[in-house]
């Protein structure tokens, strides 16, 4: 047992998984190809919000904050100053990694519900400002011209002409987002990711063998903060425009059942919650009007059936199957 977890561990599952979504485009119809960048991008914002939720354990309610303030920093560089996309969606990064820096050093203050409703309170903070700064932000209408990035080096891709700037983006996104949730699983299997299960397990103790249990609370909260920028960033490219909402806290909220869904004690829960529930949406969408009440129900069996989320229950299953052969 312990050689097949060994060798599981040895596998370079961000690499396999990417080579695996980089077929998308090559097979499936504009629809798949956009549900695929979607859910890209929703796997590395949930799995930034998880490096709170399951490694640090602090339950963030605001992190579309920095989802938000990245895709507007990326959006306007690129829209106003011709700033091209890589810089411009790093700068993104830095933004959300600089509010996360500001916000955080008050956040972290506070413990449990108090936490949680600061980051909300900020988030919102962020969303006021958005959708009031007509001058800037483009108030209520937004920042619609976000201009799609030229890329010319994946012209030769096999696919439908329809289709081909949709799919040159999904895999520049795509291969992005894979560095990034590398970087992240890199981030929590390193000495400093170590402290932060300590931190999660029992705080107290934590500080009392010398630990600083804000300070690393504050730097988990800012490294979280600037992946979200970067997910924000890709966000508001795919989307040509930038909104508002992106910083709502109800998007915010939607990567939170993402992690739990998929399973807030495994690195790989994220991101297999936002395929699922970017799926499912799709799926039930296509089929009736109530999709809010059908996926609620949908969402609550599956909670309900995996307490630990989709990959505990997995991995209980497989115990049991162990156990009994």
């Amino acid at each position: 047992m312990s050689e097949r977890q060994s060798l599981l561990e040895r596998i370079p599952w961000t690499l396999v998984l990417t080579l695996l979504a980089a077929t998308v485009p090559f097979f499936a119809s504009r629809y798949y190809i956009d549900l695929a960048t979607y859910i890209a991008i929703f796997a590395l914002f949930a799995t930034s919000l998880n490096l709170l939720l399951g490694t640090t354990g602090l339950v963030p309610f605001g992190h579309a904050a920095y989802f938000g303030i990245g895709a507007y920093v990326c959006g306007l560089l690129m829209g106003e100053l011709q700033v091209p996309f890589l810089l411009a969606f790093v700068l993104g990064g830095l933004g959300g990694a600089l509010f996360a820096a500001i916000f955080g050093f008050f956040c972290v203050r506070l413990t449990k519900v108090y936490f949680s409703m600061l980051t909300l309170a900020c988030a919102q903070i962020v969303w006021a400002i958005c959708f009031k700064w007509n001058e800037v932000t483009g108030g209520e209408q937004g920042y619609p011209r976000v201009p799609m990035p030229d890329i010319p080096f994946l012209d030769w891709l096999p696919v439908h002409p329809r289709s081909l700037q949709m799919a040159k983006f999904y895999l520049v996104a795509l291969a992005l987002c894979a560095i990034g949730i590398y970087l992240l699983r890199r981030i929590t299997l390193s000495p400093f990711g170590r402290i932060l299960n300590s931190i999660r397990d029992n705080a107290e103790r934590a500080q009392f063998i010398g630990i600083d249990v804000r300070r690393y609370q504050l730097y988990a909260f800012i490294i979280a903060g600037g992946f979200a920028g970067l997910a924000g960033g890709l966000f508001g490219v795919y989307k040509r425009g930038v909104f508002p909402d992106y910083a709502y806290w109800t998007k915010g909220a939607e990567v939170l059942i993402m992690s739990i869904l998929g399973g807030i004690n495994h690195f790989w829960g994220p991101t297999i919650g936002a395929a699922v529930l970017i799926l499912l949406n799709g799926a039930v969408v296509s089929y009736t009007e109530y999709w809010p009440f059908v996926l609620g129900v949908i969402l609550l069996v599956l909670l309900f059936a995996f307490p630990g989320g989709l990959l505990g229950g997995l991995e209980t299953l497989w115990r049991r199957v162990k156990g009994r052969g």
